[in-house]
């Protein structure tokens, strides 16, 4: 994995003060927590650590404060998560960064963890500030970054701060995610299927380019398929689509061409005159211009059903529809029933990623199994992407 320094699970850590980079970026409203997916990922690894009687430092931050300290963005939910469910002291530091920092963790114990608040209070780390990066790197004696949707951002807690601390690692989430990602570039089983779904084709135009070289299959879903459907001269009524893609699209067709990756968009769809109103189904030759394509239909549910079929890996990123209304959810929790159903009877490998595709699962009742479920959104599609992370780049 491109001489990665993971963390060693016999390294002797105790009393050994160690900077643990989380990503604990869940949804808070009314400062409850309503999905803490991320938290419990993290929870086997700080055991561990527990365990081993570490001193355990954990920095995470929370939505994008920029630099300001916002009361709504706090960690302190996450405390009280942390302080609740974790069997030993656990503290949490609101204080500055400042000479004597080192003295103010001087009580903590082996086996102890302290919670700082939300390193994106300070606007240093956006800045990958160097002397703050030193000030938050002398507090450890050992970094450990498990955070890694966002290594892909140059910041201090994820870049800088590895030159002050004597040993950094990557973490076993980390590690995880990178595997899984690499079953679809490198080590594929193939065919190998990517669905790919959201709203804009220009934030994922990168991915798409550098996946089609490598996959059978290419799926296009949601909203960035209304792009798709204007290339080809259908009315798509209000629903959104993008300026000046012609040319990006018909990029795609050629490269899917030359490397015999065959392009799959909707046939059909369900459309709406709002985004909370009732759906009626539509051919694309049908499509009103007071409507809105918010879904697609039972032909291209079908259709992707095939190809799931078909296929021995299927990577997945972005919702078919408006989802959060569950007139339009149809074809998401299909394909989502479709892909876990081949992934426990045939063995298919499926990694899904991105925040609006799991938002989308964890609505659905029923228990789904996948092959791996990635929590980051930039970072995954930036490593699918074949970029060098800065974030991992100094853990190398």
């Amino acid at each position: 994995m491109g001489g990665i320094n993971f963390f060693p699970n016999d390294l002797e850590v105790k009393d050994q003060k160690i900077i643990l980079r989380l990503d604990l970026n869940v949804p808070i409203k009314d400062k409850v927590i309503k999905d803490d997916t991320r938290i419990v990922l993290c929870l086997p690894f700080i055991n561990n650590l527990i365990e081993k009687k570490a001193k355990i430092i954990i920095i995470s931050h929370l939505g994008r404060p920029k630099g300001v300290s916002v009361p709504e963005l706090s960690l302190t939910p996450i405390y009280k998560y942390l302080k609740e469910t974790l069997k030993t002291n656990v503290y949490f530091f609101r204080g500055v960064f400042d000479d004597d920092v080192n003295e103010k963790f001087s009580y903590l114990k082996g086996g102890d963890v302290i919670l700082i608040e939300n390193i994106r209070f300070f606007k240093e780390e956006a800045e990958d500030d160097l002397n703050f990066s030193k000030k938050i790197g002398a507090l450890g004696d050992i970094y450990i970054n498990d955070a890694f949707s966002c290594s892909h951002r140059k910041q201090a807690s994820v870049h800088s701060i590895t030159k002050f601390v004597k040993r950094s690692f990557a973490g076993p989430l980390l590690k995880k995610e990178i595997s899984a990602i690499n079953l679809v570039i490198e080590n594929k089983k193939e065919p190998v299927t990517c669905i790919i779904g959201g709203s804009k084709i220009s934030t994922k135009i990168n991915v798409i380019l550098s996946l089609i070289k490598k996959i059978n299959n290419l799926i296009i879903v949601g909203a960035m398929a209304n792009n798709f459907f204007t290339y080809k001269n259908f009315k798509v009524g209000k629903s959104l689509v993008e300026e000046n893609t012609k040319e990006v699209i018909e990029d795609i067709y050629k490269k899917a061409e030359l490397n015999n990756c065959k392009i799959l968009i909707p046939e059909d769809c369900l459309v709406g005159t709002s985004f909370d109103g009732t759906s009626k189904k539509r051919n694309l030759d049908e499509v009103k211009d007071d409507e809105i394509i918010l879904d697609i239909g039972d032909d291209t549910i079908e259709n992707i059903k095939k190809k799931i079929n078909e296929s021995n890996t299927v990577l997945w990123n972005g919702p078919a529809g408006y989802f959060e209304n569950e007139n339009f959810s149809k074809g998401t929790l299909s394909i989502a029933e479709k892909i876990s159903k081949n992934t426990i009877e045939k063995s298919l490998l499926s990694v899904l990623g991105g925040g609006d595709t799991l938002a989308a699962i964890n609505k659905i009742n029923s228990k789904l199994s996948f092959s791996h479920l990635s929590t980051a959104g930039g970072a995954f599609l930036e490593f699918l992407e074949g970029k060098d992370l800065p974030g991992i780049s100094v853990l190398k």
